[in-house]
């Protein structure tokens, strides 16, 4: 379960004041993967990052009752001047992993060769995010933070990632953003959509892939 409480986060935007999320009161069900969706610019990220920590709102807070990952595919939780295995080994302690367990199974999985050994400042964008997901999922975290990650790699790299994703799905929950519909239908339950400062939450996530596409709809509509 996440409670947002109140929770208000804006950004100074040369000299003026963007409100995205706006005194947001919702309870996350247990239980549900869901499909986080909004237009671009919308926050879907600052969400992300507020739900992880990695970011401070400017009041309120949120309450959950399980462990939950930070938002892999942002690999913010990664140092740029050590290598992928020392950041893998740094998070391993921080979140309890062992160590030498959770570095073998991410250069397994990310195929980085000889640059799991390099700084991850020489990393090429998907690179990083082979580390970033390979870490994560390396974790047993309750609650996986994804930012389309999945779509990282060639085919069969593609395809690894969904049969982790998947196979972690079966004890955890997830927070999933995509800008493939298949896919959320594919890996989710259920729906979050951000609209204006604003989160509803879908039990039906065909009724949360109605309101993004209508919400979408008016944004062209309000463009031509």
């Amino acid at each position: 379960m996440i409670v947002f409480e109140n929770l208000t986060k804006s950004f100074n935007l040369r000299g003026f004041r963007k409100v995205v999320i706006d005194h947001l009161n919702l309870v996350l069900p247990t239980g549900h993967s869901l499909a986080l969706m909004g237009r671009n610019g919308a926050g879907k990220s600052t969400l992300m990052q507020l739900i992880a920590g990695t970011l401070q709102p400017d009041r309120g807070r949120i309450v959950s009752d399980g462990s939950i990952s930070w938002p892999v595919g942002l690999g913010g939780s990664f140092h740029r001047e050590l290598t992928g295995a020392q950041n893998v080994r740094f998070l391993a302690r921080v979140y309890g992993a062992d160590t030498q367990e959770l570095e073998d199974f991410v250069e397994d999985f990310a195929e980085l060769g000889k640059h799991f050994h390099m700084p991850v400042r020489s990393y090429s964008s998907g690179m990083r995010s082979r580390l970033t997901f390979g870490t994560s999922m390396g974790i047993p975290f309750d609650t996986y933070l994804v930012d389309e990650v999945t779509a990282v790699g060639d085919t069969a790299f593609r395809r690894k990632s969904r049969a982790l994703f998947h196979e972690r799905m079966q004890n955890a929950s997830a927070i999933l953003v995509s800008h493939s519909t298949s896919d959320l239908r594919n890996f989710c339950d259920a729906g979050i959509v951000l609209e204006d400062g604003r989160l509803t939450f879908f039990e039906d996530l065909e009724e949360a892939i109605a309101m993004h596409e209508d919400n979408m709809g008016r944004v062209k509509a309000n463009k031509t």
